[in-house]
């Protein structure tokens, strides 16, 4: 790689710095809320954040969400994705310079021996930012990781099908709400979850109440209730600028019968956000995406989704840093 002309150097993100933080995902290519400190913070007591801001001279070209764990510097194991923002102005030869002195940093300032990293989707991606990708293959990562999500793009979205028709006698009984409070669907939610797979939200109630009050416009709930106000079901939908990204879906056994959430994601992705690139359904594998629940999947791609894949790769950094 050709010598750099400019200065570049790494610093260690603290809370000083939280105003250029989130005005650089902001200003970036393809950070989210997601990557804001308002929202990475609110489980801080689970990670050791290491975050990492890389300046060309004086100005602030790229950040990296990251945490340490043991042997692992890990962009970021409490986000779906990460990986380098990076700003409109940074180019291809810079970030293959940056994964450089990003190696060499680590390997320096932590004991960590391994560089897990997530690199953002491309559906969220105000503008074309796979930089990283290239750089992971010239720096050898390997794929660790790779899930399987389900996306629509919302310009052309394919249509519902194989599915009973919701009459329109029952469509009459049903209201879509947007509804602010979320203990109501929390509790079908809760239940859902430990009736079926035995495990619990990755949000907490009070978690998510906290997160919603911080991205009133990114975290929003969508639920059918039928004309007695009985709430049947809904959907929690994390909203960035290019992507509605479904986050929660829960119905009651009512609502499962009958069909109740076609009729929101039906309203939800040919009417409400249809001025949005993607509606996201999200991934449908465990074990790292070993495992396909291909009953999950097959649900989504009836309503429309392809896949996408959200990747983690990693680099060992004692064999490959220099």
């Amino acid at each position: 790689m050709e010598q750099q002309a400019h200065e570049y150097r790494i610093e260690k993100y603290t809370a000083g710095k939280q105003a250029e933080w989130d005005s650089f995902v902001d200003a970036s290519r393809n950070g989210t809320f997601l990557h804001k400190r308002g929202y990475m913070d609110y489980h801080s007591n689970r990670f050791a954040d290491h975050s990492l801001m890389f300046y060309r001279n004086a100005e602030l070209i790229a950040i990296l969400p990251a945490h340490i764990k043991a042997e692992h510097f890990c962009s970021h194991n409490g986000l779906t994705y990460g990986g380098l923002l990076l700003a409109y102005g940074t180019t291809t030869n810079e970030v293959l310079y940056l994964f450089d002195i990003a190696k060499k940093y680590i390997l320096v300032n932590t004991a960590a021996t391994k560089f897990i990293y997530k690199p953002t989707p491309h559906i969220y991606h105000s503008y074309p930012c796979e930089e990283d990708l290239y750089s992971l293959f010239r720096n050898g990562a390997a794929v660790a990781e790779r899930k399987v999500s389900s996306a629509i793009p919302l310009g052309k979205p394919l249509p519902i099908s194989g599915r009973r028709k919701l009459t329109e006698s029952v469509k009459s009984r049903l209201n879509i709400i947007e509804e602010s409070n979320f203990t109501t669907f929390w509790n079908i939610l809760d239940e859902r979850l430990q009736s079926k797979y035995n495990v619990t939200p990755v949000h907490s109630i009070e978690e998510i109440t906290m997160l919603k009050e911080r991205f009133p416009e990114n975290i929003r709930l969508f639920c059918v209730a039928d004309n007695n106000g009985n709430t049947l079901g809904g959907v929690v939908l994390f909203i960035t600028e290019c992507v509605v990204h479904m986050q929660y879906s829960a119905t009651t056994e009512e609502g499962r019968r009958i069909s109740a959430l076609d009729h929101l994601y039906e309203h939800l992705i040919h009417t409400h956000f249809a001025d949005k690139r993607y509606f996201d359904f999200g991934i449908s594998v465990e074990d790292g995406g070993h495992y396909l629940n291909t009953g999950l999947i097959a649900y989504k791609e009836r309503l429309g989704g392809r896949a996408v894949v959200y990747d983690t790769y990693i680099i060992d950094l004692k064999q490959n840093g220099r």
